[in-house]
């Protein structure tokens, strides 16, 4: 499990060496990092017996001298400011200092002149500053992530901001790769193009030394691309398990919190969904919604074996009323009723939404040609009364992808159904995202040549069931690597940065998405790098996304450029 194995590497040597009864202090970022590498019972095993956030420790005054303090924290400047306050009247009796990053000379001298009481027992850097949500997928977790969509001059600082901490995060899985790569990006984003700089500029110049780790073969790629590129994968309704559950319910750091949907007791509110915790959830994270029910009737089944209850399973209520009459089945298999709970529930939200039928439409708009069906199927939907306003807003935003240029009359058509029956979106933001993603702002073929190839797809599969309806859709990225695969990334697509070029076909590939990652994306990664391609693909980027948190950015942005430039 490569990211997670090197995040987990790093805690275990932070933890490991110092004996006895500690403390770790971490900050909103790092306690991210830690909690999807690291279970609680893990920490308690190494002798952690709290858990705390630096700036909050700030508030307490009481002494704990029996304590050993572990800080795994980003070498920011705030919280510089805070250890030094902390050192200057020390709670604890080891200070233990772990940075996720480069620390600049400037820091470390002031904290080595803020340790009077020399509590300060070693002072580190372990590359760690990234989120390792799958063995092959991490994110930045950045709150400001709309700040992609901006021009520079509208929070130049701001932006930088936003840069440094892309480069950080990009930075850091090189480090802990313990490699330098040549550097491409997506040549029409200014974005793409300013993180490719200054990722070269900190690896072959400020800190060359760093990252010279003397390594014969061939070096890795990092290609930096800008999610405007494809505008659809985050749009689309998800079928296959760790999507959909992102897309109906939410995920943050591997948990879905359950608070919301039902009378859950209180240890259950929040579910870890991690491969590395969770065999089930290892073996069907990528399976299509229908197998899921079926996989998890199955495991039902066999406990009906044990337990000996002839009662009658046949629908997913059936399932979700066992486990709750089984009190030791939850005992037994509490994994388990946290899958049946989450199929429950999505299977309410798919039936509330009418989702099938929204997400035939979808998946035909981003797949298939035929204009005029697909606008004949939108404004059906559209009037239809069970479609809530997201899914019409969304529906409305793929036609406009896909036949901006072709049918300026029915897109106008589309824009004024959509405000009178959702008037709280206004046509406005669908405009704002073809500013911001239409076909003349991309780099790479998103909808390619697809329409012969889909006839001869559909030809193929015949009736194979329902499945290749909803999942027939594939994101630009797996078209990307599969370019890399067989080296035909055009470089007037993807220049090259610096004078380092690629001479032979890389073995590591980083793919960063300004703007962030999809779990779909996600899964064509573990896939291809599960056929030995000869590559091994990691994917990272800003945030995870699901369409809410798209739409989210997209309003975000479209409201700071508004103020900006003062248009009402």
């Amino acid at each position: 499990m490569v990211l997670i194995t090197v995040v987990r590497d790093y805690i275990n040597r932070m933890l490991q060496d110092i004996s006895g009864m500690k403390v770790i202090v971490l900050d909103s970022h790092t306690v991210s990092i830690v909690s999807v590498a690291y279970s609680q019972s893990e920490l308690l095993q190494k002798e952690v017996f709290l858990v705390e956030l630096v700036d909050s420790i700030s508030m307490s005054k009481e002494p704990m001298s029996h304590l050993k303090a572990v800080y795994f924290l980003r070498p920011t400047s705030e919280n510089i400011q805070l250890m030094r306050r902390q050192l200057a009247t020390p709670r604890f009796g080891e200070y233990h200092l772990f940075f996720s990053n480069m620390l600049k000379d400037t820091q470390l001298h002031n904290l080595a002149d803020s340790d009077e009481h020399e509590v300060v027992q070693q002072v580190q850097e372990f590359y760690a500053d990234f989120v390792a949500v799958d063995a092959y997928h991490f994110t930045c977790n950045m709150i400001s992530n709309h700040m992609y969509m901006l021009p520079a001059v509208v929070d130049p600082s701001s932006l930088q901001h936003f840069c440094d901490r892309a480069v950080d995060g990009i930075a850091a899985i090189f480090l802990a790769l313990k490699r330098r790569p040549i550097i491409r990006y997506s040549r029409t984003s200014d974005i793409s193009k300013r993180i490719a700089q200054e990722a070269l500029k900190l690896m072959y110049q400020q800190e060359s030394g760093l990252f010279d780790f003397r390594r014969a073969e061939v070096s890795p790629l990092l290609l930096i691309v800008d999610r405007r590129d494809d505008p659809v994968t985050p749009l689309l309704n998800q079928w296959t398990y760790q999507a959909m559950v992102h897309e109906l319910i939410g995920i943050q750091d591997n948990k879905v919190d359950l608070g919301n949907i039902g009378k859950f007791p209180k240890d259950q509110q929040e579910v870890v969904l991690s491969s590395e915790q969770d065999a089930f959830f290892k073996t069907n994270m990528y399976e299509n919604f229908g197998d899921i029910g079926m996989n998890i009737k199955k495991l039902v089944d066999d406990f009906q074996q044990v337990s000996k209850s002839n009662q009658s399973i046949q629908t997913i209520e059936d399932m979700a009323k066992f486990v709750d009459n089984y009190p030791e089945y939850r005992k037994m298999h509490g994994n388990v009723s946290k899958h049946v709970t989450l199929v429950t529930e999505m299977s309410r939200i798919v039936e509330e939404r009418k989702l099938m039928l929204v997400s035939q439409t979808e998946q035909e708009l981003a797949c298939n040609g035929g204009q005029g069906a697909a606008f004949e199927a939108i404004t059906n939907l559209l009037n239809n009364e069970s479609v809530s306003d997201i899914d019409r807003l969304r529906l409305v935003m793929l036609y406009a992808l896909r036949y901006e240029k072709d049918s300026p009359v029915q897109l106008m058509q589309l824009f004024n159904k959509l405000a009178s029956r959702s008037p709280k979106y206004k046509p406005g933001l669908v405009q704002f995202l073809l500013k911001q993603a239409g076909v003349d702002k991309r780099t790479g073929d998103l909808y390619g040549n697809r329409d012969l190839l889909n006839y001869a797809l559909n030809m193929a599969r015949g009736l194979k069931g329902v499945e290749n309806v909803y999942t027939q859709h594939q994101p630009l990225l797996f078209q990307t690597m599969e370019n890399i695969v067989k080296g035909r990334l055009r470089d007037v697509d993807y220049p090259y940065v610096g004078n380092h070029f690629q001479q032979a076909r890389p073995q590591e590939v980083v793919i960063f998405i300004v703007g962030g990652t999809t779990y779909e994306e996600a899964r064509s990664v573990a896939l291809l790098n599960s056929t030995n391609s000869g590559i091994r693909f990691i994917l990272g980027g800003t945030a995870v996304l699901n369409s809410k948190r798209f739409l989210k950015d997209l309003e975000e942005a479209q409201r700071i450029a508004r103020s900006s430039t003062g248009v009402a």
